[in-house]
């Protein structure tokens, strides 16, 4: 029988969110939008890919950790949390001037 593989929380992606904003992680390659929604970042071996419009961060499309789990807003969504609605709003200022 295959092993469960385990997901990312949205509170774990959040803390990593979090850290970001607190300027305890660094942002390791911002790239540009990966397509007209998203925009990739790299967080010490982290990969988050934000849901952006016109420069505001409008939730969390998925996230890979550093283990291979991964985690994406339609696995959030059944919880009815998704990261970036845990950020308080300077938090999620602090990472929209990052973007």
């Amino acid at each position: 029988m295959p092993t469960p593989v385990s997901t990312v929380s949205a509170r774990e992606a959040y803390q990593v969110l979090k850290d970001l904003a607190l300027g305890t992680r660094a942002v390791q390659r911002l790239t540009p939008a990966v397509n007209s929604e998203g925009t990739l970042l790299g967080v010490d071996g982290w990969q988050i890919t934000l849901m952006t419009h016109q420069g505001a961060v409008k939730g969390c499309l998925c996230c890979e950790s550093p283990d291979g789990r991964t985690g994406s807003y339609d696995t959030w969504q059944r919880f009815g949390t998704d990261p970036v609605s845990l950020l308080s709003a300077w938090e999620q200022t602090q990472i929209e001037a990052l973007l």
